[in-house]
């Protein structure tokens, strides 16, 4: 067995966000080697060609500035396609319309019913800035796109909303947006499940031709893994997002990179626990894939790991 030693952290001034990674990694410590690990493995995920770069996260991180990062992700053309859950399209919207605010886990949740407003973690949202301003806002879209066609697949919808961001003022900071503008298809297998969802449903109630068509989205994904020589993918967070990525990797025979963040447990038996040595076991990634499981919230994590990879990858 090589020995490597264990060497302390060394803080400088004016250190850039990839310097202090290769300090993590040199550290050998637990989670902080880990995520220098993680960038490595991005790194040379990026520099692959032919490789298909698929990203997926939770829509709980949407709701805070760390939506900045996925929305830099799409902008800077990273990846090539991106598998989220249906939140992601609320807060996304939600937001280029109206603010969020700061609040606090410790607070009076039934208070906070009583004031009209809904607690995401730490993140306070009152009704006016989510339902209400979705139900506004997307409806005339929803009418808009329907003289246009009564079937749509959740990519298709998805690029029509970033293309009608693009007059907004607050347009540009949307992660539909530019995933309309630099043509990165968003799928969203569960699009029932949250507000975008629920304002589809409003609109069926007089429209009831209207069809989403879930398996485009399948055939869409199916085309884009199948056709990869290789695949990568940097997964945020478990649940549906997750599993799709893996579930499609493994009809062609599994992913050649992945980097997976999660602050679930193992033990529980979750997908969203299961660490990516058990999707081996599955064929969702190769044997010999570079892969790594970090610990931790990605609230933190992301922004140190992106900068890190931006430093290393894209022109002083």
């Amino acid at each position: 067995m090589k020995k490597t030693p264990v060497k302390d952290i060394q803080l400088k001034k004016g250190m850039n966000s990839d310097e202090l990674i290769k300090e993590l990694y040199s550290s050998g410590g637990f989670s902080a080697k880990k995520v220098a690990i993680g960038v490595d493995i991005l790194e040379k995920m990026m520099k692959e060609e032919n490789c298909v770069r698929l990203l997926s996260f939770p829509a709980c991180i949407c709701s805070t500035g760390t939506r900045g990062i996925i929305k830099e992700l799409l902008k800077k053309k990273l990846f090539d396609a991106v598998i989220t859950t249906t939140g992601t399209l609320d807060h996304d919207l939600a937001r280029v319309w109206k603010d969020y605010y700061h609040g606090s886990f410790m607070a009076d949740d039934k208070e906070l019913h009583k004031k009209g407003i809904n607690r995401l973690g730490n993140i306070f949202i009152p009704n006016e800035c989510y339902g209400t301003v979705l139900e506004e806002k997307m409806q005339p879209i929803l009418s808009d796109l329907y003289k246009i066609k009564n079937k749509w697949s959740t990519k298709e919808l998805i690029w029509e909303f970033g293309k009608h961001l693009e007059k907004e003022k607050k347009g540009k900071e949307s992660i539909m947006y530019w995933s309309w503008k630099n043509k990165i298809p968003i799928f969203i297998p569960g699009i029932m499940d949250g507000a975008f969802g629920s304002q589809l449903w409003m609109f069926y109630q007089e429209n009831r031709d209207l069809t989403i068509d879930l398996l485009k989205d399948e055939q869409d994904i199916s085309d884009t893994i199948f056709d990869a020589e290789k695949s990568g993918a940097f997964i945020i967070g478990g649940g549906i997002s997750k599993h799709h990525v893996i579930w499609w990797a493994q009809f062609r025979d599994g992913l050649d990179y992945a980097v997976y963040i999660t602050t679930a447990v193992e033990h529980d038996g979750s997908l969203s626990g299961a660490r990516l040595r058990e999707a081996v076991s599955w064929g969702k990634i190769k044997e010999q894939a570079d892969n790594v499981t970090i610990e931790g919230d990605a609230t933190v994590l992301l922004p140190l790991m992106t900068s890190a990879l931006f430093e290393r990858l894209l022109p002083k």
